[in-house]
């Protein structure tokens, strides 16, 4: 599968698995040419209509030619600089120097000039070798058998001697004393060793093949929100043409690519990417003083046998040369005993293609850290409808009054420690932690020193500026910036969490201490780890989720709040006036909080735009468009000729959806879900008896979503009450949407199976109900295809909370910074535009594949403002019809079904 088909500027065909859809192939021209022209391009293609697809095909194709056209340009460049080399020769230039009076002499000019040439004939010529090089070795590494034989001889090997290591590992001896702690006290700080030793190792990673950890080739990034999204883009690219020829590579986080199985079960994130740290940390100081050292003790100095560097160059290899998966990778890594972490960030340069996580890719400093580099490359945001709330995430930070007084507690305890050992640099700086730390619980109101859960602190929230929030800690005198490069550099965190890590239940408490008898203070710490022993034990007959879900909660606890801190440190450090602190106080000290909030999401935006060659932002629903434009991308200096739009209709046959806007029930009530009228019971009543009615008529599944959490749990038990929800259940079997994430399977796969179940039996029951929430677990990411969703009801309109602080400041700096259009104000348009963003995530669940067929009622009159069905996608808006009795909308569902049950016939 070569692509010579056309390689003047864009492309007639595009290689396909099968007979591409017409606007699959409007799709890749549109994506070529703004790949080609450097655009920033929002495209929307409906779920079901082969997006993936056409994104790797448009995008690869255009890949290829890219490299072929630079290559070609190369050889003619070669070319001509030789040419160029051999035509001059010494007679001419002698002969006209004699006419020529210049102050420099004529050779010397043309020395220079015949340099310039000449360095540049090399220079080419080192290029098109280094690519040579790579290419031949990835053809080696895609058909070479053998080679892999002696690999997996050597892994043999290998294997025998990691066998042993883990044997000596388990005999380890322990030396006690004051050196034992080596590892836990803050080094010196003043140099950057901590960065010198890195840079050392690094340096010696990279010398192991020089000419193959080269510049970046061209190539294509690819984000989406979640693991299971990359996974499934991933297999895609196997099914493509590409699949075979094409080098990619996925970055996850250690979280989801370790493989040593000490280090995964520490569970949480933080402490994952800690012990990894100390392990290579160990492996350098190893290397660097192999002999004459006395073993120090415990675990700590255990390194990881996954980290070496043969076996990272192996798997890195077979990386490129075959397309893998995150589970793939991890099945590689154990088989070859190296890391899928490293591997793929060694693999990241000579890849065309990496697909990885929204975090990782918009992130300035996680980008940095995994190595990826942007300039004059291609991004591609996938599911992109919340990258604006995805990118003030991202750049967010929180921190509660529990974890500020534990961070205060044991950095105390640690400076207490460690005393006699830390140089005067480091206790300055530790005590200016400290310091702030103070401040900070000072502004929630309470005092550090003291248990956080006994402070009562008065109820309320503001919402402050940077400046105003460092007046009102009384912190305002401290160089914040210093702080946090003191952070960074000295890696207190890390080490603070090592050290709690070792004594927790040893004297070192947890949590703050209350009582200052020393005598008291060292049994406490003991007592309290042995209460925790005892209410772990006790609380057994609990279910095992909410078991899950308390020691979650437990290892958020244990996890370092120091990183907390510094992480809240940051997102300060980094913001100027886009940014705000919302002061949260619930009562308690330990549930109140301090939150950093990014009102202007552009400002990380714009380095991404601003280094790509072209940035593609697609998703299935990129309504409304306009605001979008105006949030990320012209407030982040974009031009508007760079932006270019393609947005195409369904592949279903129009006759095969059915959306109506209901403005009133069977009963006559007008349908105005308003704040002030959907608790009432005359608004309840008649919800149940439109869904009564749907359910009546409405074969297999009916999905109904509710605008939150709270009104389902309202109305659902008014309707218990009222008998209502019997009547329901003697239709449609009932199932709720779960509150934990972990269950969410479970419940699709029993809904499924009830609905399978009863197209089968053919009794009383025609199906499911499935009670969920808009922004819910069910709302985004699962696919009610076919006769899981054959309507989709949604009760009420989705308004935000209006009355949260963050909201309302961040529609009064909207106002303020962008123009009014339409006569609404920027704050109001959010407000509008968060609303339909939500409901058309949740209608667009229902149809799938060209061959699906789903109603969709949207019960509230405000619906019918044309404004608001302006929002709704094209291929819903066109067939949307809007009924201000029950009567004809029921008439036109009860058809619908009818005609669709004939036509299977």
């Amino acid at each position: 599968m070569k692509s010579g088909d056309s390689m003047e500027n864009g492309r007639t065909q595009f290689p396909f698995p099968y007979q591409p859809y017409n606007i699959q192939e409007q799709f890749m021209h549109h994506l070529y040419s703004a790949l080609d022209q450097g655009k920033v391009g929002i495209f929307e293609s409906p779920t079901g209509t082969g997006k993936s697809l056409s994104l790797i095909c448009g995008a690869l194709s255009w890949l290829t030619d890219h490299e072929e056209k630079r290559r070609q340009e190369a050889a003619a460049l070669l070319q001509e600089g030789e040419a160029a080399l051999s035509t001059c020769n010494p007679q001419s230039s002698s002969s006209s120097s004699g006419s020529c009076s210049s102050a420099e002499p004529d050779w010397i000019t043309d020395f220079v000039q015949k340099k310039a040439e000449r360095d540049l004939v090399s220079k080419l010529k080192e290029e098109e070798l280094k690519r040579k090089k790579r290419e031949e070795r990835l053809e080696m590494i895609r058909n070479n058998v053998q080679l892999k034989y002696a690999m997996k001889r050597k892994s043999c090997e290998d294997e025998e001697a990691f066998k042993l290591l883990q044997l000596s590992k388990e005999e380890q001896t322990e030396t006690q004393g004051d050196q034992e702690d080596e590892e836990l006290v803050v080094a010196e700080y003043e140099s950057d060793d901590e960065s010198k030793t890195r840079n050392r190792f690094c340096a010696a990673e990279d010398d192991t093949d020089d000419e193959l950890v080269e510049e970046h080739a061209a190539k294509i990034y690819y984000c989406s929100r979640t693991h299971s999204q990359l996974a499934q883009f991933v297999h895609e690219v196997q099914k493509s043409p590409f699949g075979k020829d094409i080098s990619v590579v996925t970055l996850g986080s250690r979280q989801n690519l370790c493989i040593n199985e000490e280090v995964r079960r520490l569970g949480s994130i933080q402490r994952i990417n800690d012990r990894c740290m100390e392990m290579q940390k160990n492996k350098h100081e190893k290397q660097n003083h192999e002999e004459g050292v006395k073993r120090k003790r415990g675990p700590a100095k255990s390194v990881c046998p996954y980290y070496k560097a043969s076996a990272l160059q192996q798997m890195r290899d077979d990386l490129l040369g075959t397309v893998h998966d995150i589970e793939q990778l991890l099945k590689l890594g154990r088989e070859l005993h190296s890391c899928p972490y490293y591997s793929t960030r060694l693999a990241i340069p000579p890849a065309q293609l990496v697909v990885l996580p929204y975090q990782m890719l918009l992130h300035e400093a996680t980008r940095k850290a995994a190595g990826v580099q942007l300039k004059g490359q291609v991004v591609i945001i996938d599911e992109a409808h919340n990258l604006s709330d995805t990118l003030s995430c991202i750049h967010s930070a929180e921190l509660t009054g529990a974890q500020l007084c534990r961070a205060h507690s044991q950095l105390t305890q640690y400076a207490e420690r460690y005393k006699s050992r830390l140089k005067a640099k480091n206790l300055m700086y530790i005590k200016q932690i400290l310091f702030v730390i103070e401040g900070l619980v000072r502004v929630l109101g309470g005092k550090v020193g003291q248990n956080p859960q006994s402070q009562t602190t008065q109820t309320g929230t503001e919402m402050l500026t940077i400046n105003n929030f460092l007046f009102k800690g009384q912190i305002d005198n401290i160089n914040l910036f210093k702080l946090q490069r003191y952070f960074e550099k000295s890696m207190v965190s890390r080490k603070l969490g090592g050290f709690v890590e070792k004594y927790a239940g040893a004297g070192v408490s947890l949590h703050t201490q209350t009582s200052s008898n020393k005598e008291n203070r060292r049994t406490e710490g003991l007592n309290r780890y042995l209460q925790t022993l005892q209410s772990n034990q006790s609380a057994a007959p609990v279910s095992s989720a909410d078991q899950q879900g308390s020691t979650e909660a437990e290892k958020v606890l244990s996890a370092s709040p120091m990183m907390q801190v510094e992480g809240f440190f940051m997102a300060l450090t980094n913001s100027n006036t886009d940014g705000r602190v919302v002061v949260h106080r619930q009562g308690t000290l330990s549930e109140s909080s301090v939150k950093f909030l990014l009102l202007n999401p552009a400002v990380h935006f714009a380095q991404v735009l601003k280094e790509c060659r072209a940035v593609i932002i697609a998703g299935g629903t990129m309504q409304p468009v306009s605001d979008f434009k105006q949030e990320l991308l012209f407030s982040a200096g974009v031009q508007e000729e760079r932006i270019t739009e393609f947005s195409c209709g369904h592949v279903i046959p129009p006759e095969n959806i059915l959306p109506l806007v209901l403005c009133s029930g069977p009963s006559g009530q007008e349908l105005d879900f308003t704040f002030q009228n959907r608790d009432t019971p005359r608004m309840m009543d008649e919800t149940g008896r439109i869904l009564s009615n749907i359910c009546n008529v409405v074969p297999g599944g009916v999905v109904c979503f509710f605008p939150s959490y709270e009104y389902s749990r309202r109305i659902i038990s008014h309707w218990e009450a009222s008998g209502a929800l019997t009547r329901l259940a003697n239709k449609k079997k009932i199932f709720q949407e779960p509150k934990k994430a972990n269950q969410v399977e479970q419940v699709l796969s029993e809904f499924s199976r009830c609905i399978q179940r009863c197209a089968a039996d053919g009794g009383g029951l025609t199906g499911a109900l499935l009670f969920s929430v808009v922004g819910g677990k069910m709302s985004e990411g699962i696919n009610f295809s076919d006769d899981l969703g054959r309507c989709v009801v949604m009760v009420g309109m989705p308004y935000p909370n209006i009355k949260s602080p963050e909201l309302q400041e961040k529609m009064s700096y909207l106002d303020k910074h962008l123009p009014h259009s339409g006569g609404r104000s920027p704050g109001q348009a959010l407000i509008e535009n968060l609303c339909m963003k939500a409901v058309n995530q949740s209608i667009g669940r229902a149809i799938r594949h060209r061959g699906d067929y789903s109603s969709m009622v949207l019960c509230d009159r405000r619906y019918s403002r044309p404004a608001t069905l302006a929002k709704l996608p094209k291929w819903i808006q066109d067939r949307t019809s809007t009924h201000s009795t029950f009567g004809p909308a029921f008439a036109a569902l009860r058809k619908f079904f009818l005609e669709k049950k004939q036509k299977q016939m």
